[in-house]
C-alpha cells in the first residue's frame, strides 16, 4: 500500500497533493509604515505581525505575499506608497499608524484596512464609531485622551516645583489637536501653564527647546504622534541636554533614554491586528469587527537619565513602575 493511502486509511484524510499545495491561493498584504526601514521599533512591530500570521497559517513567501512601504515620516512618500500599494492589488492593507490610513483610503476606497496606532479614528472619520467602524477599516486604538492627565499627574510627581509644561504636539494632526485640548481642560486644576512646541519636522523641534533654555519650573510631555515616533531620538536627547523632567507616551521611549514614559505597550496591537487581518482574509468585514482599544499600560522609568540630569525620583513611584531602567 502506498503511504498516502496507508495515512488516509489509518487516519481518514490524505496528505494534500503537490498540486493542490502548488495551486493554493496567495494571498495579498500591503503594509504602509510612517517609519523608516531600519527603524528598530518598526522592525519588530513587524517581526510580532509576521510571526503572529505565522501561527495562523499565513507563511510570508507561501500562501502570503506582503509588500512593504516605509515613509520615514514624510508625508508625500506614505501618499506615494498608498498608491504604489494599491496599484499591487492586494487583498487587504495593513496601515501600521493613522498617519498612514488617509493616503490608502484616498488610494482607494473599498480594499479593506486593519489599523494599528491610531489615537482617534471616529475624530479622523476613518469610521462611523468604536463598535460599528461601518466602512473598508478596523483595527486598534492607541491611547484615550484621559490619559493625558495622567501624564501630568505623572509630572508633578518628579517635579513638584514643576509650574510649566512644554507640550511637544503634531498641531496638523487632529489627534494631536485632541490631546491638547484635554491637557488644557486639566492643567488648571493642578496649577500647571501649558505651552507648545510643534513636532512636525527637526527643525521646529531645535527651535521649540531652545525657547526653553534658562527656563525655571519648567518640564516637557510628548503627546502621542507619528512626528514624535520618527524623531524620539532627537526628542530625548534634547530633553537630556536641557536638564528636563520629562514624560513620553510609549515604553519604548523609555527604553532610549526618555527619563519616564507611560501608555500601552505598543508591539501587542501588530500581533492583535494579524487576528483581525486572518479573519478578513477568510471572509469577515471590517465594517463587523470593533474597534479595540489597549487595555494594559505600563510605566518606564529611566533611572540612568535620572541621575544623568539630577533628578531623584520618588521611592513610592518606582515602586509603581513595571520596568525601570539602569
Amino acid at each position: 500500500m502506498r503511504r498516502r493511502d496507508f495515512i488516509k486509511a489509518t487516519f481518514g484524510f490524505a496528505l494534500p497533493s503537490v498540486a493542490t499545495a502548488q495551486h493554493e491561493r496567495v494571498r495579498r498584504i500591503g503594509i504602509l509604515s510612517n517609519l523608516a526601514a531600519d527603524d528598530p521599533e518598526g522592525q519588530e512591530r513587524n517581526r510580532a505581525f509576521v510571526q503572529a500570521m505565522q501561527d495562523l497559517g499565513w507563511i510570508e513567501g507561501g500562501n502570503l505575499q506582503i509588500e512593504y512601504r516605509w515613509s520615514n515620516g514624510s508625508a508625500t512618500l506614505l501618499q506615494t506608497h498608498a498608491r504604489e500599494l494599491v496599484a499591487k492589488g492586494p487583498d487587504i492593507l495593513f496601515a501600521t499608524s493613522g498617519v498612514s490610513i488617509g493616503p490608502l483610503q484616498q488610494a482607494h476606497s473599498s480594499i479593506p484596512i486593519v489599523f494599528a496606532q491610531t489615537i482617534d479614528p471616529v475624530g479622523q472619520g476613518v469610521v462611523e464609531s468604536l463598535s460599528r467602524p461601518g466602512g473598508n477599516a478596523t483595527g486598534f486604538t492607541q491611547i484615550e485622551f484621559g490619559i493625558t492627565g495622567k501624564w501630568l499627574e505623572l509630572l508633578k510627581a518628579i517635579g513638584p516645583q514643576v509650574q510649566r509644561v512644554a507640550v511637544l504636539r503634531d498641531s496638523f494632526d487632529p489627534a494631536g489637536i485632541g490631546q491638547w485640548g484635554a491637557l488644557e481642560a486639566v492643567a488648571p486644576t493642578m496649577g500647571l501653564e501649558l505651552s507648545v512646541i510643534n513636532v512636525r519636522e527637526n527643525a521646529a523641534i531645535e527651535r521649540g527647546f531652545e525657547k526653553l533654555t534658562g527656563a525655571n519650573n519648567i518640564a516637557l510631555l510628548v503627546t502621542a504622534s507619528a512626528p514624535a515616533a520618527v524623531h524620539r531620538g532627537r526628542i530625548v536627547q534634547l530633553a537630556v541636554q536641557h536638564r528636563l523632567p520629562a514624560i513620553y507616551p510609549y515604553a519604548y521611549f523609555g527604553r532610549i533614554g526618555g527619563l519616564i514614559a507611560y501608555g500601552p505597550e505598543t508591539i501587542d496591537q501588530y500581533r492583535l491586528a494579524a487576528g483581525y487581518v486572518d479573519r478578513i482574509l477568510r471572509g469577515e468585514k471590517p465594517a463587523d469587527l470593533p474597534v479595540q482599544a489597549p487595555t494594559d499600560y505600563h510605566l518606564v522609568i529611566n533611572l540612568k537619565t535620572a541621575k544623568a540630569i539630577g533628578i531623584a525620583l520618588p521611592p513610592q513611584l518606582l515602586a509603581r513602575a513595571d520596568e525601570v531602567i539602569e
